[in-house]
């Protein structure tokens, strides 16, 4: 996995995520954090619903982080609900982690994704 994957190595393939995801979906404009987080969400609910209320945005973000950090030991899938939505327990914090080592992880974790369901 990629636990020692390289500053360098990383930044270059979280420029490949982000590069996907402007030219896909934002015209070649850049793309936050969080719009990745939705459109991943997006993906794995896999219901192709274009429209969501806030609060589902919100979830569907939660989804999202649940299903990266997954591989991570973060996070354990519990079960779909009938709407298709994935369900998961946290397994560790990462609570004591500061924001500068989550993003990182983060990033580690889509690059993961990326590379195990989309680019594989």
């Amino acid at each position: 996995m990629l636990v020692d994957i390289s500053e360098q190595e990383l930044d270059e393939k979280w420029g490949k995520v982000k590069a996907f995801f402007s030219d896909k979906f934002a015209d070649g404009e850049k793309v936050d954090v969080d719009t990745i987080l939705y459109l991943i969400g997006v993906q794995e609910l896999g219901t192709g619903k274009l429209k969501f209320e806030k609060d589902e945005k919100v979830e569907l973000m939660h989804m999202a982080t649940c299903k990266l950090l997954e591989p991570f030991g973060y996070f354990e899938f519990t079960a779909k609900d009938p709407d298709g939505w994935s369900h998961f327990k946290q397994v560790e914090s990462i609570g004591d982690i500061d924001d500068n080592k989550q993003f990182e992880l983060l990033k580690k974790a889509c690059v993961f994704y990326f590379e195990t369901y989309v680019w594989s």
